[in-house]
């Protein structure tokens, strides 16, 4: 029966490669407006894709109801321990390649990865949680002191697409003290335009996001503060860059 995935794609390329490594099947959900680009990769790590919703959360919806329904595992692609300490591992890396650093910017969606990093460099650096205006999921829940339901829309929703911050994302922000800031579409995509044009770094919008806050302004470092972006996806058409 192997694993099922909701995903806006990311999350279910990883899971597809684990699967393969241990030899099972991999189930992949993924909204009807998923890029090719991620669609065809996904076949091509050998998983079953089924496009469910014109969202994530629909395709969430269809995953769960499959898994119940076949008995397949269920692995979630953000609010999950195991999930969120794989992406963490970005944040352990980063310290011991660095060294020293005071503050990591990352992307927010679900807040898999970003509640993985916090945990990884709580004590030594502060994270700033970039997202979309259009999707502020953790700056809507920080407002509200509980995860609650943000409309999705704009051009990073193929990655940073989820409804709601997960529990565990909201629950380590909130005890580690992220901070959210808020982009425009706009400042997404100059953002994702100057690290081709400048750096020659292909990325999604979703990881330009990260990027997006200081490029615009959003989030102004002080001086001599040591900020380190990371950029997490790259699985986009180079066509639109």
């Amino acid at each position: 029966v192997g694993i099922v995935v909701a995903s806006g794609g990311n999350a279910g390329l990883a899971n597809a490669y684990a699967a393969t490594e241990v030899g099972v099947p991999a189930t992949v959900f993924v909204p009807e407006t998923a890029p090719a680009v991620k669609v065809m990769k996904l076949w091509a790590s050998g998983a079953n894709v089924v496009q469910r919703g014109a969202e994530y959360s629909e395709a969430y919806d269809a995953a769960v109801a499959y898994a119940a329904e076949t008995g397949a595992v269920y692995c979630h692609a953000y609010d999950q321990p195991e999930i969120a300490a794989g992406a963490g591992t970005i944040g352990t890396e980063l310290l011991e390649q660095l060294g020293e650093v005071d503050t990591v910017v990352v992307a927010v969606g679900g807040g898999g990865l970003m509640a993985g990093v916090a945990a990884a460099v709580e004590g030594r650096a502060k994270v700033v949680g970039v997202e979309s205006e259009t999707t502020p999921t953790l700056h809507a829940a920080l407002a509200a002191g509980t995860p609650v339901d943000v409309a999705v829309s704009g051009i990073a929703a193929d990655s940073l697409g989820a409804r709601q911050i997960g529990r565990i994302g909201f629950e380590v922000a909130v005890r580690t003290g992220v901070r959210a800031v808020l982009v425009s579409d706009e400042d997404i995509v100059a953002a994702r335009s100057l690290l081709w044009e400048q750096y020659r770094i292909i990325v999604e919008h979703g990881a330009a996001t990260a990027f997006a806050a200081l490029h615009s302004g959003a989030y102004v470092p002080a001086d001599g503060e040591r900020v380190a972006v990371i950029l997490c996806g790259a699985n986009t058409d180079p066509a639109t860059v």
